[in-house]
């Protein structure tokens, strides 16, 4: 996995096919879950897909599960939702690290690129949308990390598809 700036990682995908290009997959990494969002083939919309159960001795499992979405559908790809300006929050900025460099060293995902990108109030937009709803607890909790992931995948699609289509360059240096 090579980490890259996230305006690189749309143009990028242009650049190697840019009649259809990849698609992304957006992660909300918990403790216990990380949520799972895919883009359309435009890279325009972000919709929810599922959420995988983490546990330390899962890691090489989960990056199965990761090599076949990648393939199944056309990732080129992932985003990462990170807890940017989280005072008082480290277990946060812990989490997501130690996920994203035990998922790399399982080296299942070599060609694969990622990005960061701002995970604050994603949660909290969608309890307050889930809220009316009122699911059960279990069911809530996984609504809550495939639409955290959903809405850290579209707020990345809608930045980047501004700047990467016009200067993708200047933009991302």
């Amino acid at each position: 996995m090579k980490y890259v700036k996230p305006l690189r990682l749309l143009g990028d995908a242009w650049k190697t096919k840019p009649s259809v290009p990849g698609r992304f997959l957006g992660l909300d990494v918990g403790d216990k879950y990380v949520g799972l969002a895919v883009s359309d083939p435009s890279n325009m919309i972000a919709s929810p897909l599922s959420v995988l159960l983490r546990k330390k001795t899962n890691i090489d499992l989960m990056a199965t599960d990761f090599q076949n979405l990648v393939k199944s559908f056309s990732v080129s790809g992932l985003v990462v939702g990170y807890p940017f300006g989280k005072l008082n929050n480290v277990e946060d900025v812990v989490t997501v690290n130690l996920f994203i460099e035990e998922l790399r060293k399982t080296e299942k995902l070599m060609d694969v690129k990622y990005t960061y990108w701002d995970e604050r109030l994603s949660s909290k937009t969608v309890e307050l949308m889930l809220k009316p709803l009122k699911l059960h607890p279990v069911q809530e909790k996984t609504m809550l990390d495939k639409f955290a992931a959903v809405v850290i995948l579209q707020e990345y699609l809608d930045y980047a598809n501004r700047y990467v289509k016009t200067e993708p360059e200047e933009r991302d240096g």
